[in-house]
């Protein structure tokens, strides 16, 4: 990592004081503060060309992540050093001892799989694929994690297969999921599902409280995505805040304000992760970012 000095580049970035806890008073309103109830999160994407070049280690970016005042990171799986294949319980556990001495939650992690199959070799392959990282969630303390359904969108006829060969490979692995622990989170992700309509029929036929979605807020393809945020919100287990939103065929900068409103208002509590493209400057990038959303969603 020649081209990546971690002592410099602590010692550059600017010390941000992370929220203190409030302590409990029995003459205090025994409710829930929504303010302290959402924290944010870093989705490791946003670092996926430096992740996927080396040019930055995961430890160094839990360390970025807590430099910057993150609450926690989500970790997908595919920046540990053996995916597809899980790591070993040393790199695991590593990471998730590195994670809680820099004083950050592990919100999530996911996988990248394929359930429109209908070759049972290769469905088999990719429900096996979402097993085994069921298990490496649950050692991480990871609470969901992300999946997908298929990445074509089908209509008529085809659709309904597909449809039905998706809940039956989620039903299946939720088997695992639930004796495990670990919430599933679907992602709408302009594949499959790209409505609310769509990602609620879904969800509803299987019909699982250890299956929720993961509200991907720049990927609903809808005259007003907005709205489909909005409605989608009690469906929502964990997030993919992005900077950007399509609105009418155009990429569109993401109204934070009216974002961040839309999840206080809600009954949402716990992590809400960010992304950036990933495709620039992510050290300079995503701490500008993340104190746009601060500002908006816990000041």
């Amino acid at each position: 990592m020649a081209s990546f000095n971690r002592r410099n580049f602590l010692a550059a970035l600017p010390v941000i004081p992370l929220t203190r806890a409030v302590p409990f008073s029995e003459n205090q309103p025994q409710h829930s503060n929504r303010k302290q109830s959402l924290k944010i999160s870093l989705n490791a994407y946003s670092f996926n060309d430096m992740l996927m070049k080396k040019k930055i280690t995961t430890h160094e970016l839990i360390d970025f992540c807590s430099t910057t005042g993150f609450d926690a990171i989500d970790m997908t799986g595919y920046y540990f050093s053996t995916y597809p294949e899980v790591p070993t319980d040393k790199e695991i556990f590593e990471f998730k001892r590195h994670a809680h001495a820099r004083g950050l939650s592990i919100s999530g992690t996911g996988v990248r799989n394929e359930f429109s199959y209908a070759e049972d070799a290769l469905l088999n392959k990719e429900i096996e694929l979402v097993l085994k990282w069921i298990e490496v969630a649950a050692k991480l303390g990871a609470p969901v994690l992300r999946i997908f359904t298929a990445k074509k969108y089908y209509t008529g006829e085809e659709r309904k297969v597909i449809f039905d060969r998706l809940v039956k490979s989620i039903s299946r692995c939720l088997e695992k999921a639930s004796a495990y622990g670990i919430i599933l989170g679907i992602q709408n992700h302009n594949d499959f599902l790209r409505t609310y309509e769509e990602t609620k029929e879904l969800i509803d036929a299987i019909n699982s409280p250890w299956l929720g979605l993961v509200l991907d807020t720049g990927s609903f393809i809808s005259n007003d995505p907005y709205r489909d945020i909005e409605k989608s919100i009690p469906m929502a287990v964990n997030w993919q805040f992005k900077e950007k939103l399509p609105i009418q065929g155009v990429q569109t900068v993401m109204d934070i304000p009216k974002l961040c409103q839309l999840i206080k208002n809600s009954e949402y509590k716990g992590f809400v992760p960010i992304e950036t493209l990933g495709l620039n400057e992510p050290l300079r990038e995503v701490p500008i970012f993340f104190e746009k959303v601060k500002k908006q969603l816990l000041d």
